[in-house]
């Protein structure tokens, strides 16, 4: 059963009234259309920086790999090989290797001395002992780093995983394949993981409160798993003391980011031609300005912890709703980001924010709140109900969308919206018998340019179909998007 959709352009003449011009703006009005003109001119800015590059994922195939590249993954393979068998993979010249480095000469004959006398008076097996004990602890630490694995994936290269090439790949693209510079990132990033416990912050329970600043919701056109970080929560005093208050609590904050981070890993796939990046929806909807410094440290914080140990796992990061402030922003954190980073942001104003997602994620995906159809705990609509459907409503013209229910007694449910509405909309019952009452569903109404997707329900009595009437009367191109389904009644 499908829906028939019918459209008719209508020759609207509509008077233009002119308003009488005041004598002085006035000024708060002024300065905010100076600031929508700035927004306008930064998010085309930003726009052209995320076209520049694809979004499709890089091809992580050995045969779609350049020769440079090949060569530079190949060499750190070697690298890590070499590390990791030799015991090396965690050994830094920290300041207390160097001082090791630089003991005197004096210590060693101390040394030696004390080891003589050991095997003068115990004989020369204790010192045996103590030499197989040593090789011993070695053996089994060489083990532990055999063993070592990021994000699931084992990083030692002769244990032949598919994977692990995958994972290598990350690094050397976040530094321009510099095999030196992408073999230090790797190792700072295991040498973190390893200090700070990162493998269990996902069984950590920090609260109800940072629960409610980000969630995993739907997947995007190209199926990278989408994580929605609603900022607006930190408008609660309450909620940004907790988080952000104090050092320690802005450490608890930066281990719940890392969870949600860990999180979205587990959903991808690090084989070749698999998903292994996510997409980050930013909404600083009622978010606090930069006159927060806790904010402002925080934010620093977070965004050099997740480029310097989350290399390329991220897709995209789209902000919305996206204030006068945040360019400011920005721009301060601007030098602290890789140009690779800065192309993968996307930003949107209020205004534009459906426009934007349905760009990246389909309407079905789009959680309802952001004029999309997916609906938290949803009871009518699944993933299996068949795809949305879309149609171009021409400028000062009319669509009907047309729903049969040739069986009486079941009920119709659907989905409709139009980016950006400014249109009447209506919703009618008209039965195949030319004899019976055609019934209002939704009486015509102006629906607003800030109006959400519709969702409505009809049980009929007798057969005929559902009609949706949308009336364009703007000068502007609509794009509207309805699905529905037929709910059999059994009693």
């Amino acid at each position: 059963m499908t829906a028939e959709v019918t459209a008719q352009e209508e020759t609207q003449q509509r008077a233009s009234e002119v308003p009488a011009e005041e004598p002085r703006k006035n000024v708060a009005a002024a300065k905010e259309e100076e600031e929508e003109k700035v927004l306008e001119v930064e998010e085309s800015k930003a726009e052209t920086m995320g076209k520049s590059s694809s979004y499709r994922e890089e091809s992580n195939f050995l045969s779609d790999l350049k020769e440079f590249e090949r060569k530079a993954l190949n060499e750190l393979k070697a690298k890590l090989e070499e590390a990791i068998l030799g015991h090396n993979l965690f050994d830094e010249k920290t300041e207390e290797s160097k001082k090791m480095n630089e003991a005197t000469e004096e210590d060693n004959k101390k040394e030696e001395e004390v080891k003589k006398q050991g095997a003068d008076e115990e004989g020369e097996e204790p010192l045996k002992e103590q030499e197989e004990k040593k090789s011993e602890e070695e053996e089994k630490s060489v083990e532990v780093e055999k063993d070592v694995s990021l994000w699931g994936v084992p990083v030692l290269p002769s244990k032949g995983e598919e994977g692990t090439d995958v994972v290598l790949l990350k690094f050397l693209r976040a530094r321009e394949f510099k095999v030196s510079d992408a073999f230090e990132m790797l190792k700072k990033t295991l040498k973190w993981r390893k200090e700070s416990s990162i493998d269990s912050v996902v069984d950590e329970d920090f609260g109800p409160g940072l629960g409610s600043a980000a969630c995993m919701s739907g997947v995007d056109r190209e199926g990278h798993p989408v994580c929605y970080n609603i900022y607006g929560v930190f408008d609660n005093e309450e909620l940004y003391q907790k988080s952000f208050g104090s050092e320690e609590k802005r450490i608890e904050f930066l281990r719940w980011r890392c969870q949600m981070m860990e999180k979205g890993i587990q959903k991808l796939n690090f084989k070749p031609g698999g998903v292994t990046s996510l997409l980050q929806v930013n909404d600083l909807k009622n978010s606090p300005g930069p006159s927060k410094k806790e904010l402002r440290i925080a934010v620093k914080q977070v965004v050099s912890l997740l480029q310097d140990n989350y290399p390329e796992l991220v897709a995209k990061h789209i902000f919305i709703n996206v204030p006068f402030w945040y360019y400011a922003v920005s721009a301060l954190l601007s030098p602290f980001l890789t140009q690779r980073t800065k192309r993968k942001f996307v930003v949107a104003r209020p205004a534009k924010v459906t426009e934007t997602l349905i760009k990246y994620i389909p309407i079905e995906e789009i959680p309802v709140q952001y004029g999309g159809f997916k609906r938290e705990d949803d009871t009518e609509f699944c993933s299996e109900d068949g795809a949305v459907s879309e149609l171009t409503l021409k400028a000062a013209s009319t669509a009907t969308i047309e729903i049969p229910t040739l069986e009486v007694g079941n009920t119709l449910c659907w989905d409709v919206t139009v980016l950006g509405w400014e249109v009447s909309y209506k919703e009618e019952f008209v039965p195949s018998d030319e004899g019976s009452y055609t019934i209002i569903v939704q009486k015509g109404k102006k629906m607003g340019s800030q109006e959400g997707p519709v969702r409505n329900t009809f049980r009929n009595n007798e057969a005929g179909k559902v009609v949706l009437t949308i009336d364009n009367t703007s000068n502007k191109k609509k794009r509207v998007w309805y699905r529905y389904k037929t709910i059999n009644n059994t009693f």
